[in-house]
C-alpha cells in the first residue's frame, strides 16, 4: 500500500503498533529497590530504568526523595519520566498508586511502557497499569481491584465518589501522581481529591507533572496558588536552558541539522501583508469598543497564536452579554483571519482560494439585503488584494459552466508552494547521499521521516509525492499520457495534482453557487450564539480533502464524481441544501483538535482494488513516512522507525528537542534533520514567539520560586477531644436562639452526577461531610425536609425546553415539605437573567416573549406557589447558603434519600407485565418512565387508565402529567378533521 518516490516506497503514518520489546530501550539505569524490607524482597532483581541522560536521572532521584511539582520544557520526555517513576514503585510490589489527569492516549503510552519495563526488569511483582475509567465498572469490581493493589489510572469523578463513600480508604493509598498540573484550580475535582487524600493520609507521596509552563505565569502568584491546591511546597523547574539539560543534549552526540529558509512567492507575501493589515485594523476596532478590558496582550504578535481568540473571548466573557454584535463579529473575524494566515502556508493555491470563497460568502450579505452587518475588514483595500491575489494564483479570466480546465477565457496559473520543489530536491539529495555514503555500522533503519503540522498537510504531501513524477499532459478522457516524455528526464512538478484540483474546484463552484447566499445568515447565527454546529468533523477550516489517495496508471481522478462527494472532495448538494450549508460552516469554523481517530484512519486510507498487486512488506530503508506532529507520541515514533533522515516540513520546537533527546540517548544511531521554514513569514515568527514565550515563562517561574511564601496547613486530626468539641459550638444566639453544639460535622447528601460541578468540593471545604448517592429526587438533600434541585443557566434553559423541570418540581413536592430550586450563575459572568433569553427563533423574528426564560420562570412559580427559588451568583455563595440553611436542623438520612422515588420502580422489576399495553402507554403524552411504572402497578389495563379521573391520576403521577393524559384521552377524533 505504498507508492514509489525516487525508488523508495511512500508510506502513510499508519505504521504497525509496537510489539512488546520491539523497541530498543535506551541504556538502562540500575536502581535497587528502596522499599524492599523483607528477605524475599532483598532477593529480587534490581529495577532497570530507561533514563540514559544525566538530567533525567537527576529528576528521577529528586522525585523519589521528595514530593514536588515538576515543570518540564516541552519535548524533554515527560511521559518517560512518569513511566520510569511508576515502574520503580510497581516493581517493589505491595503498593496502591493512583494516576489522575491522564487522557486515553497517555494511558495507552504509559501502559505499554510499563509492560515493556516489567518484561525487561523481570520483576515478578509488576502489575502494570489498570484502568478505572467508566461508570459501567461495578462497585464490587472496583473494590476487588483496589484490594489487590497496583497502579490505577482512574477518572477524577469516579475516584472522588469512591473516596467519599469509603469504597477506597485514602489511608491505604501509597501515593498519587497527577498529570497536567497546570489544570489544577481551587474548584477542580483533582484539588478536591488531593484535599481528601491529605486529610486522611499524611505519609503517602504526592507528585505532580506538567510540560506547559505558560499557564503558571497568569494571574497573581499562580505558582503559589497551584502548589497550595496540590498541597505541595516544592516546585522543580527544568527548562531547556537548564545547565544539566543543555549538557545532556548538547554533548558529542549531536544531530546533524540543516536549516533551510525558503522565500515565499511574491503573491504569498502580498496575501500575508494584506491579512496582517486586516488583523491589525480588527484589533484596533476591538480596542475602541471595549475600553474597560485589559488589552495588554491584544497585539499583532499575540494574534498569530492559536490561543489568541480564546484569550480575547475569556477576557470578554464577563461582559459578553453587553458586548455589541460588532464586537462579537470582530472576535469571529480574528479567528477567520488567523486561520487564513495558517492556510496560506499549508494549503495549495486551489484549496486556499476555495476556502476564501467560503469566507467571503459567509461574511458578505446577499445583494439587496437591508441588513448592513458586513465584517469591517472586508471594506479595506487589503481585503480586495487578498481575494484578488488568491484568485490569480489559481487562474485568470472567467469561469464558464463547463468543468474542463481548457475553457475559453480561463487561463490556469496553478502556482505551486515553494516548499514542494525543495522537498523533492531534499529527497534526491538523500538518495545520492545513501548511494555514495552508505553507513552500515549504525543502527538507524535508513528510512526517511517527513514531519508536518497536521493531518491535512500529510494528505497534501502524500498526494504530491505520489504524483510529482507524472506528466501534466492528458488525453481526451482525462488519462495520463504515459508514453509522452519517456525519452527525456522528467522534472518533478505538481502540475498533474494541481490540474486535478482545479477540475474539482470548477465542479465545486457550481454547487457552491446554489447555497452561498444562505451562508451569511448561518454565519450571523453562529456569531450571536443562537445555533450550535455540533456533529461532523471540522477540518481546521480546510476544504474537504480529496478522498482518492493514489493515481495508478492513468486514473482520471477529477472528472467523475461519487454519489455523495465530488472529485474535488466537496459535498454534493443532491437536494440536501441544509446539509451542504452545515458542511460549509464546519469548514469555516477552525478546530484545533483535529487528531481524531477518523482523521488518522483517513490518512492511511487506500482503495483496496488491485490489492494483490500492492500488498507486500517493504524494507524500512526503502520507506518514506509522512506523519503529523503528535506530542509525546512522537517519542514512540522515533524509537519505532529509527529514521536516518528527518525532514521537518514545518517548524516545531518540541520535536526539535525530541530529536536531540533521541540522538543523545543512542550512541550508534545517526540522524540528519532538514529544518524547513518560510523566511519572513508568520510561520517563522510564530515559532520564534513560542520559544520566547516558554523561556519568559520559565524566567518568571524561577523568579517567583526565589521569593515564594510557604503554605502551612493546620492538622485538625491532632486536636484534643475537648477542643474539637468546642470548635463545633455555634455561639450565634441572637434573636432568642439557644447555644448549640454538634458532636459531628454537618452532612449533605449529594447526587453522584453533581460531582461534575465544583459545589461538592466547596461544601467539603466548609467542613461538611459530603455523602455521594444515586438520588432519584433532587440533587442535594440538606435536611429531612429540604431537597434542592440545582440548575445552571444552561441547564435551566434546556430543562424548560423539554419540560423536565416541571416533572422534577412535582416529584420533589410529593416527597419533601420544603423543596427548593437553586439557580446558580457563573462567578465570572454577570448576575442577571437578561442576556440569557432563550431565543429559539431566527434572527429578526417579531416576538420572542413566549419563549423567554423569565416568562417561563413566572409560569413555574404560578404552577408551584410553594416552590422556593434560591438565586446564587456563584458556587461559593451557594456553599454559604447551604451552610445557613443547615443551621440547627436535623441531619438527612442517606439511605432514606436514596429510597425516595424508587418504591414503585423496585416493585415493577420483580413482576412480569404485558409489553404491548406498556408500549401503547409510552406513546401517550405525560407518561414518563417513572409515571409508567406507577400506572402499571395501579391499573390493570389501558382502559382503566383512560377512564381514570384527573385528580386520581394527579395523586399518583403529578398534576401536569395527569392533565396531559386526560387531554389526550378526552380529545375528539373530529378536532383535526377540518370543516365538517
Amino acid at each position: 500500500m505504498a507508492s514509489l518516490v525516487n525508488g523508495r516506497n511512500l508510506c502513510s503514518s499508519s505504521f504497525p503498533k509496537r510489539h512488546l520489546l520491539a523497541t530498543h530501550l535506551s541504556p538502562l539505569v540500575h536502581m535497587p529497590l528502596e522499599t524492599a524490607t523483607t528477605e524475599d524482597n532483598a532477593a529480587d532483581p534490581p529495577v532497570r530504568l530507561s533514563l540514559p541522560l544525566e538530567f533525567q536521572q537527576d529528576i528521577f532521584h529528586e522525585l523519589r526523595e521528595d514530593d514536588g511539582l515538576l515543570i518540564l520544557a516541552r519535548g524533554l520526555g515527560l511521559l518517560r519520566l512518569v513511566t520510569n517513576l511508576l515502574h520503580s514503585y510497581d516493581a517493589a510490589g505491595n503498593n496502591l498508586i493512583l494516576l489522575i489527569g491522564a487522557d486515553d492516549r497517555e494511558n495507552g503510552w504509559i501502559g505499554e511502557a510499563l509492560a515493556e519495563h516489567a518484561a525487561i526488569s523481570g520483576s515478578p511483582k509488576c502489575r502494570g497499569l489498570q484502568l478505572v475509567n467508566t461508570d459501567l465498572m461495578s462497585v464490587g469490581t472496583r473494590e476487588k481491584m483496589y484490594s489487590g493493589g497496583g497502579i490505577f489510572s482512574i477518572t477524577s469523578r469516579i475516584l472522588v465518589v469512591d473516596f467519599l463513600s469509603s469504597l477506597l480508604d485514602p489511608g491505604i493509598v501509597t501515593g498519587i501522581i497527577v498529570l497536567h498540573g497546570e489544570r489544577i484550580a481551587a474548584t477542580s475535582l483533582e484539588a478536591f481529591i488531593i484535599r481528601i487524600f491529605r486529610q486522611k493520609n499524611k505519609t503517602g507521596f504526592l507528585k505532580a507533572f506538567s510540560d506547559q509552563p505558560e499557564p503558571f505565569t497568569m494571574g497573581f502568584q499562580p505558582l503559589t496558588s497551584i502548589l497550595r491546591n496540590l498541597f505541595l511546597r516544592k516546585p522543580i523547574l527544568y527548562p531547556r536552558f537548564h545547565v544539566t539539560v543543555a549538557k545532556s543534549v548538547e554533548g558529542k552526540r549531536k544531530a546533524e541539522v540543516i536549516e533551510l529558509e525558503i522565500p515565499m512567492s511574491d503573491s504569498m507575501k502580498d496575501i500575508q501583508n494584506a491579512v496582517l493589515e486586516c488583523v491589525e485594523v480588527s484589533i484596533n476596532e476591538l480596542k475602541k469598543g471595549n475600553s474597560g478590558v485589559d488589552m495588554d496582550e491584544w497585539n499583532l504578535d499575540s494574534a498569530l497564536h492559536r490561543s489568541f481568540d480564546t484569550i480575547i473571548r475569556r477576557q470578554l466573557d464577563p461582559v459578553w452579554h453587553r458586548t455589541s454584535f460588532r464586537t462579537k463579529q470582530i472576535v469571529r473575524d480574528l479567528t477567520l483571519l488567523r486561520t487564513i494566515l495558517h492556510s496560506l502556508l499549508t494549503f495549495d493555491a486551489v484549496s486556499f482560494n476555495k476556502y476564501l470563497d467560503t469566507v467571503l460568502a459567509a461574511s458578505s450579505p446577499p445583494p439587496g439585503s437591508t441588513r448592513q452587518s458586513q465584517s469591517p475588514w472586508l471594506f479595506l483595500d487589503a481585503a480586495h488584494t487578498l481575494f484578488d491575489t488568491a484568485k490569480r494564483r489559481v487562474y485568470t479570466g472567467k469561469i464558464s459552466d463547463s468543468y474542463s480546465t481548457d475553457q475559453e477565457g480561463l487561463n490556469p496559473v496553478l502556482e505551486e508552494l515553494p516548499k514542494w520543489n525543495l522537498l523533492a530536491e531534499i529527497l534526491e539529495e538523500i538518495e545520492r547521499d545513501v548511494y555514495f555514503n552508505p553507513l552500515p555500522q549504525h543502527e538507524s533503519s535508513g528510512s526517511i521521516l517527513v514531519m508536518c503540522g497536521d493531518q491535512g498537510t500529510c494528505r497534501q504531501l502524500r498526494e504530491y509525492l505520489q504524483t510529482m513524477g507524472l506528466n501534466a499532459s492528458e488525453t481526451t478522457n482525462g488519462n495520463v499520457d504515459e508514453e509522452h516524455g519517456d525519452g527525456e528526464e522528467k522534472k518533478q512538478s505538481a502540475k498533474f495534482m494541481m490540474r486535478r484540483k482545479l477540475r474539482g474546484y470548477l465542479h465545486w463552484k457550481r454547487d457552491f453557487a446554489r447555497v452561498s447566499s444562505n451562508l451569511f445568515a448561518e454565519n450571523q447565527k453562529a456569531i450571536n450564539g443562537t445555533t450550535s454546529h455540533s456533529g461532523g468533523q471540522a477540518n481546521r477550516g480546510r476544504a474537504p480533502p480529496n478522498k482518492r489517495r493514489r493515481m495508478r496508471g492513468g486514473g482520471g481522478g477529477g472528472a467523475t464524481s461519487a454519489p455523495t462527494r465530488t472529485a474535488g472532495g466537496s459535498v454534493q448538494v443532491a437536494g440536501d441544501k441544509d446539509a451542504h450549508i452545515q458542511a460549509l460552516m464546519h469548514e469555516l469554523a477552525p478546530n484545533e483538535m483535529d487528531d481524531t481517530a477518523a482523521a488518522k484512519v483517513d490518512i492511511g486510507a487506500d482503495p483496496l482494488d488491485d490489492m494483490d498487486d500492492y500488498y507486500e512488506l517493504y524494507e524500512t530503508k526503502d520507506l518514506v513516512l509522512v506523519h503529523p506532529y503528535d506530542g509525546d507520541m512522537d517519542d514512540h515514533l522515533l524509537e519505532e522507525i529509527k529514521p536516518r533522515y528527518v525532514i521537518m516540513y514545518e517548524p516545531d520546537a518540541a520535536f526539535i528537542r525530541r530529536i536531540e533527546m533521541y540522538r543523545s540517548s543512542h550512541n550508534n544511531r545517526q540522524v540528519r534533520v532538514y529544518f524547513m521554514y518560510y523566511g519572513g513569514s508568520v510561520e517563522e515568527q510564530r515559532y520564534l514567539s513560542a520559544v520566547r514565550r516558554e523561556k519568559d515563562a520559565f524566567t518568571k517561574l524561577i523568579r517567583e520560586r526565589s521569593n515564594m511564601a510557604l503554605t502551612f496547613t493546620h492538622d485538625a486530626s491532632n486536636l484534643e477531644p475537648q477542643e474539637a468539641f468546642l470548635r463545633t459550638v455555634n455561639t450565634r444566639i441572637a434573636g432568642g436562639g439557644r447555644l448549640a453544639a454538634t458532636a459531628e460535622p454537618p452532612r449533605v447528601v449529594v447526587d453522584v452526577r453533581e460531582f461534575r460541578s465544583s459545589l461538592p468540593s466547596l461544601l467539603h471545604g466548609r467542613n461538611m461531610v459530603v455523602v455521594p448517592c444515586m438520588l432519584t429526587v433532587g440533587d442535594y438533600v440538606l435536611t429531612p425536609q429540604i431537597c434542592i434541585e440545582r440548575k445552571s443557566i444552561k441547564d435551566l434553559i434546556s430543562s424548560f425546553s423539554d419540560g423536565r423541570l416541571y416533572t422534577q418540581a412535582e416529584t420533589m413536592f410529593q416527597h419533601y415539605p420544603s423543596p427548593m430550586l437553586l439557580i446558580e450563575f457563573d462567578a465570572r459572568k454577570a448576575f442577571t437573567l437578561e442576556p440569557f433569553a432563550d431565543f429559539n427563533t431566527s434572527l429578526g423574528a417579531a416576538s420572542v416573549v413566549g419563549s423567554d426564560l423569565q416568562s417561563k420562570l413566572v409560569l413555574l412559580c404560578l404552577a408551584f406557589p410553594k416552590l422556593r427559588i434560591i438565586w446564587s451568583s456563584s458556587p461559593y455563595q451557594t456553599a454559604e447558603i447551604f451552610e445557613e440553611l443547615k443551621k440547627q436542623q436535623d441531619e438527612p438520612d442517606p439511605i432514606k434519600a436514596v429510597q425516595i422515588g424508587l418504591d414503585f420502580g423496585d416493585d415493577t422489576e420483580s413482576r412480569t407485565f404485558n409489553q404491548t399495553p406498556q408500549d401503547m402507554l409510552r406513546a401517550v403524552p405525560g407518561v414518563t418512565a417513572k409515571a409508567l411504572a406507577r400506572l402499571i402497578m395501579e391499573y390493570e389495563s389501558v382502559q382503566d387508565v383512560a377512564n381514570a379521573e384527573e385528580d386520581e391520576l394527579a395523586d399518583l403521577i403529578g398534576k401536569e402529567n395527569a392533565r396531559q393524559i386526560r387531554v389526550f384521552f378526552d380529545r375528539s377524533v373530529w378536532d383535526d378533521g377540518g370543516d365538517d
